[in-house]
């Protein structure tokens, strides 16, 4: 728990800081018929400027729409950059949210999570949406956003193990942003290895972090994460603040 500062009142911005926003508990319904759990956090006293569409990473693996940079995102940028954050369990995922139904199925029948989540976006009429995907949520974001109507896409440690080369050409179409960062010590795709397999897409913008690794672990990769993501979809609000009055 993070004490406000006793002279101007002010927070410091680090850990599991929640700054004010609407929060609103969610669910999805995918065109197979499962219901996804997740939640929706807006800017406190005004209207989004832009949607992130967040996918976590790996089930399997411990991911979920808790992921400590996804959980992050929502903290922080509804009020630091007034962006609407939305993060759902994918199929057969958990968290204190609760339990997404379905089984996981190896990013095939997540298809129709993405698009749940995107119909919820049209629904909602939320502004400008982005796909930002998180390791195993990269390979969603590559695989399907093009089937969406989306402003861009951000990509965070993406490991291209699922994602085929004809589906990463396919970006070179598209006319908006599709931003890698690719951390230096990654476990499954470094820099070297993301020049060349992203070659494919012309257009697309690799950021490599010196000192990153895949889970962005401590306050200063997670304050260079979402710098990245904000640097993107609105600009204008940086540099993000380190201490919130309010």
């Amino acid at each position: 728990m993070h004490i406000a500062n006793e002279d101007d009142g002010s927070v410091p911005i680090r850990g599991g800081v929640e700054l004010p926003a609407r929060r609103e508990d969610i669910e999805l319904r995918t065109g197979d018929g499962l219901t996804l759990v997740g939640e929706l956090a807006l800017p406190l006293d005004a209207e989004p400027v832009a949607t992130l569409v967040t996918l976590h990473p790996l089930p399997t693996g411990g991911g979920f729409m808790d992921s400590h940079i996804l959980r992050k995102a929502a903290a922080r940028l509804p009020a630091l950059a007034d962006l609407a954050v939305l993060r759902f369990n994918t199929r057969g995922t958990h968290s204190p949210r609760g339990t997404s139904e379905g089984r996981f199925d190896e990013g095939v029948g997540e298809r129709y999570d993405v698009a749940a989540a995107m119909q919820f976006v049209a629904e909602r009429h939320l502004p400008h949406p982005w796909l930002v995907g998180w390791s195993f949520g990269t390979e969603l974001a590559l695989k399907y956003g093009l089937e969406h109507p989306i402003d861009g896409a951000i990509l965070l440690s993406p490991p291209l193990h699922r994602t085929t080369d004809a589906e990463l050409a396919a970006w070179s179409g598209f006319g908006g942003p599709l931003v890698a960062v690719i951390p230096e010590f990654d476990d499954y795709l470094r820099p070297p290895e993301a020049r060349e397999r992203f070659a494919a897409v012309p257009n697309a913008r690799l950021v490599e972090v010196a000192g990153g690794r895949h889970l962005w672990v401590g306050e200063n990769l997670t304050r260079r994460v979402l710098t990245e993501i904000v640097s993107v979809v609105n600009p204008g609000a940086l540099p993000l603040p380190t201490e919130y009055t309010g």
